[in-house]
Parts: C-alpha cells; structure tokens; sequence
C-alpha cells in the first residue's frame, strides 16, 4: 500500500519571508498549496467570498471593474481588529475547504512524498488538525528586519509597517509552537540550508512511515 504525503504547514508572520521558504521548498520537490493564491481565487468577482465581502464592506472595496479593491480592504482590517474578525469569518471556511481540496489531489499524485501547505494565518486562527497536518514549519525573522522588507516591498511607512506586525500573533508565540524554525534573518544562502536541512528530514521521515 502506497505511504501518503506527509502534509506540513509553512507560515511565519508579514515580512518574515515565508513566501521565499515556499519557493524553497518547491525547488527541492515539495508539492505546494498557496493560500494566498485560494484567497484571491475564493474573493474573486464570482467567488464564493465575494458577495459576502461586499455586502459586510460596502461599494468603498469595490473597484470600477467590479473587482475586490484589495488596499482599501487590506487597510481597514489591519487598522480594527474587529473588522478583520469579520472579514477572516468570511472567507477563512472557503480557503481551508479549496486547501483540503488541494491537498487531497495533489496526494492522489504519484511521486509526491511532501505537501507545503503556505498559510500566513495558520497558528493565528487554527492548530492545522483540520488540514492533518504532520508538523509546522515557523519562518522567523526580528521585527526590525520585518519592517525593513514591508516599507521597501510594499511602500509603507515605517508606523505602518509596525501596525501590521501588530495586528498579527507575535512571531515569538508561532517560534514556540514549531515543529521546525528557519531563521531568515541572515543571507539566502543560510535560509537555503536551512530549508534543505528540514526537506532531507522530511523526506526521511516520510520514507521511514
């Protein structure tokens, strides 16, 4: 009988390089669900999101074109814990339903021997058993360097950068709660290593299951 994937969670916080480590990953083997990438797809014109959001938000998160204005969204959840519970209690159903889905037929095929499951929410709003998760991977990095990479990458002020870091569960508690940690405070080099020393353990793991 075939041994399934072992299914792992990657997230980290905002600015933490998680999305870089998923990269990794997926240059080494591993099979990849983004939940970012189901995020858009479930709050897209036509989603199973969408009328939900637009009623709750009203035409302000509207564009012309009848797409999602996704700053003027992003803006006002980062800004009211409150408003972000309501959006997450709207859309969080649809994505971790599409990333069962997902990860369930990406199990089916053959040669697959890790699923990444990319969640930069994942110990923010759920331990991951509903996703049978086999362990979580927690991309660290110090805030300072956090906000550097959001004002540079997103253009965002250095207040703002730090009000985001805030609105999410500190890093420290996601480190604590890590079946693996990668350090991305330093070179690429270093987060490579470190993501190749995790996949060999992994792959390791799953071949002794």
């Amino acid at each position: 009988m075939s041994r399934r994937p072992l299914r792992i969670g990657l997230t980290g916080g905002i600015g933490s390089g998680k999305t870089q480590v998923a990269r990794l990953f997926k240059d080494l083997g591993a099979a990849i669900v983004d939940a970012d990438a189901i995020a858009r797809e479930v709050t897209a014109t036509g989603g199973p999101a969408y009328e939900g959001i637009v009623a709750a938000f009203g035409p302000a998160v509207v564009r012309p074109d009848g797409t999602l204005d996704r700053k003027a969204l992003g803006d006002r959840v980062f800004a009211d814990p409150s408003t972000r519970r309501r959006l997450n209690a709207l859309t969080h159903p649809h994505i971790r339903r599409r990333m069962a889905e997902e990860a369930s037929r990406l199990g089916s095929m053959p040669g697959v021997e890790v699923i990444v499951l990319d969640i930069p929410l994942l110990l923010d709003t759920t331990d991951g058993r509903d996703l049978g998760l086999d362990g979580i991977v927690v991309v660290d990095a110090d805030d300072d360097v956090r906000v550097g990479r959001l004002v540079a990458r997103d253009g965002l002020s250095e207040a703002d950068a730090r009000r985001r870091l805030a609105a999410q569960m500190p890093l420290r508690e996601k480190v604590a709660r890590a079946d693996w940690v990668i350090d991305n405070n330093g070179s690429p080099e270093h987060t490579r290593e470190q993501v190749r020393s995790v996949w060999e353990t992994l792959r390791t793991r799953r071949r002794a299951s």
